[in-house]
Parts: structure tokens; C-alpha cells; sequence
């Protein structure tokens, strides 16, 4: 029976030194459903955007021979290299990181492109990067659209576009059919926490808007290398209210930060996450059912699903 979700693992949880092939596998061992990869800011991964025929080939001989694709890609080079940014030569950089990671994704087979939200990161946010920023924003939807791809906004950890909420402004403005929103479910439990609003109301004003999620543990402040179920991120209420949006893939952020036991890590993050889609999806079928019974439209049998 086809599954009805499916959880992607974040390419930089593993070792940088793998092959493709050892990523995919490593991936597939530990129960994900595919992967996500990573174009950050580092030379390595943006040169990624100019493979030649050749690379491209080893990459979908490697999907193939571990039946496990890349299904998504994260495009975090843009935190550098800032689409907003006052100079006019890293907006142009940043245009062309986009443009070409979107190419690649459609090379590749890869459905969903993340972008950071972000105006600027290394810098001070202004009316000005604000103008930028929606400027080129307009003109990716404009080459998703051309390239048949979606791409969705994160919600990051700085004031600019940390909740659902914000990232909604943009969509809006922007007006595209191929813009969507990409949560992060630990920046947006932060942003919940610091200006005390509900975390997943915040989310439901993405209703219809969004394309995946992050699963990612975070603390008060603490937005990276948190280990999964040390936190205070929800993931279980999280989880239900981005299913009854319509979300069907979730990708578990975390990274490699040189322990031995790595792997484990990224087999539990697998483990627990779905864990809580047991717990929080039967127990929402299981009310469904039970109303629709006491109602006399259903049977007080419930039918159960694959996860």
C-alpha cells in the first residue's frame, strides 16, 4: 500500500566525505523515504549548480542503484550570498545560485526547492534589502514557473520571516502558483515562545501554501544541533495540524557535528518522528471515526492506514 507521507533526511546529517551512493544508502538503511540536498554556502556545494553531464549521471546512477531519490533541495547558499543584499554584485550572485540550483533540481528530478527567508543575513534588514529581496523573489517564481518547479520559503530564526505568518506577506505579494511556504517546525516553536503566540495557529495561516516541513528540534534561542526529543518543539501537535493542511512530506533536519555514533542519530531522528506521526495521526483517525459513528454516519469499526 502506498504510504501516506513521506519523511526525507537532510543531506548534511551525514558525513561530507560519503559518496552519493553511500548517502543514498545510508538514508535508505535508516528508513527514509528520500533526501534532501544541500547547496550551502560553501564553494564545494555551490559549484554543485555548474555539474557537468558526467556528475549528473553518477548522481542518478547512484538514486537508481540505492532506490531512494533526491526529492527535494535546500538552496541555504542564499544566507551568503543574500537575495536582498545592498550590493548589487551579490544580489546578481545570489540570482544566479537560484536560477542554476533550480535547473538543477529539474536535471536531477527534484520537485521542491527551498529558499531561506531571508532579506539579508549578514547585515542590518531595511527597507531597502526588503524591496530587493521581493524584487528577486518575483524573479524566481517567474524561473520556477518556466521550469515546472515549487519553490517554498523556510521560516528562519531572525525577525524577518520567522513564522508562517511572514512568509505568508511574501507569497502574497509575490502572487505565484509556484511560490509556496517550506516551515521549519524549530524556528517557528522559537518564534511562538519569544512572542508568545500558538505555534500552530501561526502555522495554519500557511493553509493551502504549503509544501513540506522541517522536522527540527530547537530550545528557547537555540535554533541548531539540538538533539530530537531534548527540546520544546510539539512535533506531535505540530505534525497534526500541518497533516489537516494537507502536508504529506517532512524532511528531519540535523547535522553531522563529528560524533561517532552519527548514524544512530539519524536512525532515531527517523524512528522518533515517525513515532509521533503513530501516536497523533491514528489518534486523529480514531476521533474522526468515533464522531462519525455516534453521529449514525460511520461504523464504530476504524479503519486503520499504513505508515
Amino acid at each position: 500500500m502506498m504510504k501516506k507521507y513521506e519523511i526525507g533526511l537532510y543531506e548534511k546529517a551525514m558525513r561530507n566525505t560519503l559518496s552519493w551512493s553511500e548517502k543514498l544508502g545510508c538514508a535508505k538503511e535508516c528508513g527514509y523515504d528520500y533526501m534532501e540536498m544541500c547547496i550551502d554556502a560553501t564553494d564545494e556545494k555551490i559549484n554543485r549548480i555548474f555539474m557537468n553531464t558526467a556528475e549528473k549521471k553518477e548522481i542518478m546512477e547512484a538514486v537508481f542503484q540505492a532506490g531512494l531519490p533526491i526529492g527535494s533541495m535546500s538552496v541555504s547558499a542564499l544566507t551568503k550570498y543574500a537575495l536582498g543584499d545592498p550590493d548589487e554584485e551579490i544580489r546578481k550572485k545570489a540570482m544566479q545560485i537560484a536560477e542554476k540550483s533550480i535547473e538543477l533540481a529539474v536535471d536531477l528530478g527534484v520537485r521542491t526547492v527551498m529558499i531561506p527567508g531571508y532579506d539579508i543575513y549578514f547585515g542590518e534588514s531595511t527597507i531597502e534589502t526588503k524591496k530587493y529581496f521581493l524584487e528577486n523573489v518575483k524573479k524566481i517564481a517567474e524561473i520556477a514557473e518556466r521550469e515546472g518547479i515549487l519553490v517554498g520559503f523556510e521560516t528562519m530564526e531572525n525577525n524577518f520571516m520567522n513564522t508562517t505568518g511572514k512568509a505568508v506577506q511574501y507569497v502574497n505579494m509575490v502572487d505565484s502558483a509556484y511560490l509556496k511556504i517550506y516551515p521549519d517546525a524549530g524556528n517557528i516553536t522559537n518564534a511562538a515562545v519569544e512572542n508568545q503566540h500558538d505555534v500552530c495557529e501561526d502555522l495554519s495561516l500557511g493553509k493551502g501554501k504549503l509544501i513540506a516541513l522541517h522536522l527540527k528540534e530547537t530550545k528557547p534561542g537555540i535554533f541548531r544541533e539540538v538533539p530530537f526529543l531534548t527540546g520544546h518543539v510539539q512535533f506531535e501537535k505540530i505534525i497534526n495540524t500541518a497533516w489537516s493542511l494537507g502536508v504529506r512530506r517532512y524532511v528531519t533536519e540535523l547535522w553531522d557535528v563529528g560524533k561517532e555514533n552519527w548514524k544512530e542519530d539519524i536512525c532515531f531522528a527517523n524512528q522518533s518522528m515517525r513515532t509521533q506521526f503513530l501516536h497523533g495521526l491514528h489518534l486523529a483517525f480514531f476521533i474522526c471515526g468515533y464522531h462519525s459513528w455516534i453521529s449514525g454516519n460511520g461504523s464504530p469499526f476504524f479503519h486503520s492506514f499504513t505508515l
